[in-house]
């Protein structure tokens, strides 16, 4: 298969993201890879879309994800028809862009669309992904796997938020990832609650939510393929992130440490609940952040973390994933 990932930019890959990782796989399976930047799109009409590519064909053998990604930024881009393209997989980061390049996401979303259209596959379903675009994709699903949660611009909404809470909440922005601009709230620390909300509503709305006492011990990764538990020699595809110390943030690139997660009935049942939807809306690869019984966040554009699953399950989740999405594309065109 030809499977095309579709990134930020090049330059910004790194060694340890799962998305390197899972070009590695598929590259060893004999797929050929290519990589796009959110840029590097041409509209030819209705029934051509181009791109502007970096692939690297499966004869090439490479050590390590390092030498990977090094060979694959000293390639020369072409141009492919992504007619020509079996999978295309959209791994990109929309926050990473909302500031210098606010237009990359909207314009990634909208060829991704097209492809879609003209018969293409792709992952996770470009037509829902707007839709899942912030947090208020959580609001969907039921309301007792949900935190109590406000979504406003105003500093009076939050404050009233805070005060039928009566205890901490989070304030976080609604479109945003990596732990940037979260903040715990305690009801003696309300001076500095309106300085607070103007600092995220720089960059939008901002999301409130009920502080979970659970959340000390960190959160839950929860990886979800095709809607249905990613599971290997009865291991779950999960990491438990545990926050630093005086930290509140579980983000591994913010200093939380990934331990193996207890995976209980509990969280299993928790996670049907959302399962059979995210399934309908076509989100092939998703990461739930649980807290406790409660969903805070449904990753689905980049969700990273599945390798560090590996690495402390010591199962490979990352090759069922490429066999899978094998499977799912073989029977994506067969049914076409």
């Amino acid at each position: 298969m030809r499977i095309a990932f579709l990134i930020n930019q090049t330059h910004k890959e790194e060694a340890n993201f799962t998305t390197t990782k899972m070009a590695l796989h598929a590259l060893g399976r004999g797929h050929i890879i290519m990589y796009i930047g959110l840029a590097d799109f041409i509209y030819v009409d209705d029934t051509q879309i181009d791109a502007h590519v970096r692939e690297i064909q499966p004869h090439e053998q490479f050590k390590n994800n390092e030498e990977f990604l090094d060979r694959l930024k000293k390639i020369d881009k072409q141009r492919v028809s992504m007619l020509d393209v079996d999978v295309l997989w959209l791994r990109f980061d929309p926050v990473m862009d909302m500031h210098n390049r606010p237009w990359a996401p909207a314009m990634g979303l909208q060829f991704a669309q097209l492809l879609k259209k003209l018969g293409r596959f792709v992952v996770n379903d470009p037509d829902e992904l707007i839709q899942a675009s912030n947090k208020l994709y959580l609001e969907n699903f039921p309301r007792q796997i949900r935190p109590k949660t406000v979504v406003t611009r105003n500093y009076n909404d939050i404050l009233d938020f805070q005060n039928k809470q009566n205890d901490k909440i989070i304030l976080k922005p609604l479109k945003g990832s990596g732990g940037k601009n979260v903040f715990m709230i305690s009801p003696n620390e309300l001076h500095n609650l309106k300085q607070t909300v103007d600092v995220i509503a720089r960059d939008g709305y901002v999301i409130g939510q009920e502080y979970l006492t659970e959340a000390t011990k960190g959160d839950m990764r929860f990886f979800l393929l095709d809607g249905e538990p990613i599971v290997i020699d009865g291991k779950y595809a999960a990491v438990q992130r545990v926050q630093q110390k005086g930290e509140i943030r579980s983000n591994i690139h913010q200093g939380a440490k990934a331990e193996v997660a207890n995976v209980t009935e509990a969280t299993l049942n928790l996670v049907k609940k959302v399962s059979d939807k995210l399934k309908k809306d076509g989100m092939y690869l998703v990461g739930l952040d649980i807290v406790g019984d409660k969903i805070m966040e449904i990753n689905v554009f980049s969700p990273g973390a599945l390798n560090a699953a590996s690495q402390l399950n010591k199962v490979d989740y990352i090759e069922h994933l490429i066999q899978h999405l094998e499977q799912k594309t073989k029977s994506f065109y067969q049914n076409k």
